[in-house]
């Protein structure tokens, strides 16, 4: 007997296109039988966790017949200290694109809209189509601009009316690594309607420099009711592999975000390891002076092979190779380096480049010129 579900499904689902993550490791020996395999595909940390998150975890595993903390209690505790915000305006998330998500759930219907710029993290239109919300993707700077590719406020603002619910702002933004500035996002604010809430998602905010002009939104919490702030451990606090982030906003809206939370949605390592990290301030600022130097490293080598780049202030570089960048990705797999090609972001002649240590920069380096000679 042959079923057909797809007419079960529900209408957003059936031509859902889902998340590509970067390409594993594993599945590169497979296809290629390589050993030597350099990854700068999914701007992890190249440092690998806190050795305080890693003390913690293995304390922890004894107990990993028990259901962790609902609440994450300690992990609230210290956020709270850490960002002085009282804990009734945390959420705490499965990653930051778990909470991401939760916002969606918690605001938009079918009847409603979400608002986000060309070039804007994938997440966003998932999700936003998955509940069966209309997306409008407002035009995104043009490529001769001093921030190209990157989000425009007033193309933004043009797009909300009275069917949006969500705007969603990453800033920075992925894969593009540009940001607003402090006065364009501030003002991108004070423009949006009280009754649309705005999500500003700061998962790179720890390696932004603070000559950069890249603001940390949890300043205008108190100002914005219908500001979220999203932001991750995965990142800068090198803790992919567990899937922990929060969100920060007002009171009334995190409880709405923690109506629509899974139960347990954060696992028992998780949460000691995020409390550890949060902690961890020496290993904190080591990711960030390795992501500094490691940013010149790329940007000196895209330099010497005639290469442009877009502005960063996330730990990667997004190059425009001059050809398909699919077409190089898969030339660099076959020496062994995974770098993530952005067509699907409409940027097809791009590659974005984690950064790494600097001997996986090295590599990378040296692969690229050696694809791009030919």
């Amino acid at each position: 007997m042959t079923c057909d579900f797809l007419p079960l499904a529900a209408p957003g689902v059936r031509t859902l296109q889902p998340y590509q993550p970067g390409k594993p490791e594993s599945e590169l020996r497979r296809e290629y039988g390589l050993s030597e395999i350099v990854k700068l595909a999914s701007n992890e940390n190249p440092l690998g966790p806190s050795p305080k998150a890693l003390v913690a975890v293995r304390e922890a595993l004894n107990g990993l017949a028990r259901y962790p903390d609902g609440n994450g209690f300690d992990l609230k505790t210290a956020l709270s200290a850490r960002l002085n915000t009282p804990m009734a305006t945390l959420t705490l998330g499965s990653g930051s694109n778990d909470v991401l998500e939760l916002a969606a759930r918690a605001f938009l219907t079918p009847a409603h809209e979400a608002v986000f710029s060309e070039h804007a993290f994938a997440v966003y239109p998932i999700v936003t189509q998955a509940i069966g919300a209309t997306a409008r993707i407002a035009k995104a700077y043009p490529p001769d601009h001093a921030m190209p590719y990157g989000h425009d406020p007033a193309a933004i603002l043009k797009l909300i009316n009275d069917r949006t619910r969500i705007v969603f702002i990453a800033n920075p933004n992925n894969p593009t690594g540009t940001w607003l500035k402090t006065a364009e996002l501030q003002a991108l604010l004070a423009a949006v309607p009280e009754s649309v809430i705005v999500v500003v998602d700061e998962a790179y905010g720890e390696y932004v420099e603070a000559d950069a002009d890249c603001p940390n939104a949890l300043r205008w919490l108190d100002r914005f009711p219908n500001l979220i702030v999203t932001r991750t451990f995965s990142k800068a606090y090198g803790l992919a592999g567990l899937r922990v982030g929060y969100a920060v906003s007002h009171p009334q809206v995190a409880d709405l975000l923690n109506r629509v939370r899974l139960p347990f949605n954060v696992n028992s390592l998780a949460l000691v390891a995020a409390t550890a990290a949060l902690d961890d301030l020496d290993y904190l600022e080591r990711s960030r002076t390795l992501n500094r130097a490691g940013m010149r490293q790329l940007q000196t080598a895209c330099r010497t092979l005639g290469l442009t780049w877009l502005p960063s202030v996330g730990n990667f570089l997004c190059v425009n190779v001059g050809r398909p960048g699919r077409e190089v990705f898969v030339e660099l797999l076959k020496r062994g380096v995974i770098v993530r090609p952005v067509d699907n972001y409409g940027l097809p002649d791009f590659l974005r480049i984690s950064i790494g240590s600097q001997a996986e920069n090295a590599r990378f380096i040296e692969a690229l010129g050696a694809v791009l000679k030919g």
